[in-house]
């Protein structure tokens, strides 16, 4: 039974394969198809992700990107939430605060991420992505949306550092205009794997913190006087 084989030791199972040549032939057969199955197996979960992510990204009535989300039965009222999710958005942009929108407990507010290019072991910052982030907490629920993405391209400086390229942004619609089918389908992937992230830290931001409850002033009775 092939089982035995993985019960025994390296140095019994090398001799035993290696002394029966037809049992080694077999075994390495077996052991590589296992191998290529792992591999497969590997490749269609990675592909299943990728998938996922670009389906996070959606075009709205204007025909532009947008990754956009109600969420429903909010137990957390309506003010906390506004408050909380205000918080979170400040720390999206050190250098500028959110503003307040014309709908009640609403804001907005841009911020940008990087971008790489290459491979896990030799990439390189690519460009940054801008976007505007926006947000409603209404009775109940809430709804946010990043959009208005713009893909702004990194230099290297005279010092080897990357760095924005001046003047140049990019809706990320006309990518197809300067970069490679490749190209694109990896910034978008970067794009919505950041909003992914950024919506669970929304969530977090929401959820993860008990209301604190403001003690009720103890009401003293005169017991002189009835």
């Amino acid at each position: 039974m092939w089982w035995r084989l993985f019960t025994l030791s390296k140095k019994t199972l090398s001799y035993k394969l290696l002394s029966h040549p037809y049992i080694y032939a077999d075994g390495l057969s077996l052991f590589t198809d296992m191998k290529k199955l792992l591999v497969c197996l590997a490749l269609l979960l990675c592909s299943r992700y990728v998938m996922a992510q670009k389906d996070s990204l959606q075009m709205d009535e204007n025909n532009t990107y947008v990754y956009y989300k109600v969420v429903n039965q909010v137990a957390v009222p309506e003010t906390e939430v506004y408050r909380r999710a205000w918080d979170f958005a400040r720390n999206l942009n050190r250098n500028s605060r959110p503003e307040k929108g014309q709908a009640e407990h609403a804001f907005n507010i841009s911020g940008s991420f990087l971008v790489y290019s290459g491979t896990s072991l030799m990439r390189k910052e690519s460009g940054a992505v801008s976007y505007l982030f926006n947000f409603q907490a209404a009775d109940g629920k809430y709804r946010f949306k990043f959009g208005n993405f713009k893909f702004i391209p990194y230099k290297r400086d005279r010092y080897g550092n990357m760095v924005p390229a001046s003047g140049l942004s990019t809706p990320i619609e006309k990518l197809a205009d300067a970069y490679t089918q490749k190209e694109r389908d990896a910034y978008f992937d970067q794009i919505a794997a950041n909003c992914i992230y950024l919506d669970k830290q929304l969530k977090q931001a929401i959820y993860g913190t008990e209301i604190k409850k403001v003690p009720a002033k103890a009401i003293k009775v005169n017991t002189d006087k009835w």
